[in-house]
């Protein structure tokens, strides 16, 4: 799922069919447990862990 990021509404193609504008995904990245930043994301799991 896309998202015109002029607010144009939610597409399944690259590009917006109003404006023409590149589209963005709006899904966040997937989890990752070798994910070397999630204690930036999340710090309060990591406080203890220092």
């Amino acid at each position: 799922m896309l998202k015109c990021p002029e607010g144009h509404g939610y597409t399944l193609r690259q590009e917006c069919s109003v404006c023409g504008k590149q589209t963005i995904t709006v899904h966040p990245a997937k989890y990752s447990p070798d994910d070397k930043y999630a204690r930036y994301r999340n710090p309060r799991v990591y406080q203890d862990s220092e």
